[in-house]
């Protein structure tokens, strides 16, 4: 069975259920996960909504970035990101890894969603309370 259990890119709403459940192992004595969520304010401005784009290679850069995290650290992992008009509270990112021990499941997973941040092609666009919006995380 491969280690990378679940990569994607949706428009849907995403499931944490769905993501623990790709990573169920008898073998793992840890399973670590982090949910991204969309929050009402970014750098002291009030957030009314976004907007996630991925560029076309966005969920190929993402299985690589899977595989090389579960490579690195020896564990398994899934990562789903969404994409489209988010309101606050919904779920943006869900990361998870699941190892035989916890130290590794959680160095894995916060790999996992810096290497996802710092080099997957998806970018926010931000909605502010003053009618003002803000690009992150474009080239």
């Amino acid at each position: 069975m491969s280690a990378v259990r679940l990569v994607d890119i949706r428009e849907t709403p995403l499931d944490v259920a769905e993501v623990c459940a790709a990573l169920e192992d008898s073998a793992a004595g840890g399973l670590t996960l982090f949910v991204g969520r969309v929050r009402d304010r970014d750098r002291g401005a009030g957030v009314v909504g976004l907007d996630y784009s991925a560029h076309p290679t966005a969920l190929e850069r993402l299985r690589e970035v899977c595989e090389k995290v579960a490579e690195d650290h020896g564990v398994q992992v899934a990562a789903v990101h969404r994409v489209g008009s988010l309101a606050i509270g919904d779920i943006a990112v869900v990361v998870a890894a699941s190892a035989g021990h916890r130290g590794d499941a959680f160095a894995a997973s916060r790999d996992l969603i810096d290497t996802l941040k710092a080099t997957v092609p998806i970018w926010k666009h931000q909605r502010f309370v003053d009618g003002t919006e803000e690009w992150v995380g474009t080239p």
